[in-house]
C-alpha cells in the first residue's frame, strides 16, 4: 500500500517562504515521477512541479523562479521550496506521482495534503 505524508504549510505573510516535504514508500519514490499539486478553493488540483527518478524538474509558469522542488533520497520525499510566496499560491497541496495514479499508488487517492495559506 501507498503511504504518504505530508508537512511543512502554514500561513504565511505574501514575500515569505515555506518549505513543503512529502514522504513516500520508497517503491514509489526510485521508480517514478513525483509531482507537487495544489487545489485552491473552488478550482482544480493543478501541477505545480515535478521531478523525474533522474532529476529533471518542470515548474508551471506561475511559479518558476520561486519554487524549487528537490528529492530527498534519504527519506524518500520529495521537497519543494516556496520563495516570495503570493496570495494567489494559497491551496492546500498534495504529491502525487505524475500522472497521478502511477503504478501501486491507488487511482483517486490523495493524501491529507497540507493548507498553505498567504496573507497579510
Amino acid at each position: 500500500q501507498v503511504q504518504v505524508v505530508e508537512s511543512g504549510g502554514g500561513l504565511v505573510q505574501p514575500g515569505g517562504s515555506l518549505r513543503l516535504s512529502c514522504a513516500v514508500s520508497r517503491t514509489i519514490f526510485s521508480i517514478y515521477s513525483m509531482g507537487w499539486y495544489r487545489q485552491a478553493p473552488g478550482k482544480e488540483r493543478d501541477l505545480v512541479a515535478c521531478i523525474s527518478t533522474g532529476s529533471t524538474t518542470n515548474y508551471a509558469d506561475s511559479v518558476k523562479g520561486r519554487f524549487t522542488i528537490s528529492s530527498d533520497i534519504a527519506k524518500n520525499a520529495v521537497i519543494l521550496q516556496m520563495n516570495t510566496l503570493k496570495p494567489e499560491d494559497t491551496a492546500v497541496y498534495s504529491c502525487n506521482t505524475v500522472p497521478p495514479g502511477r503504478g501501486p499508488w491507488p487511482r483517486g487517492y490523495w493524501g491529507q495534503g497540507t493548507q498553505v495559506t498567504v496573507s497579510s
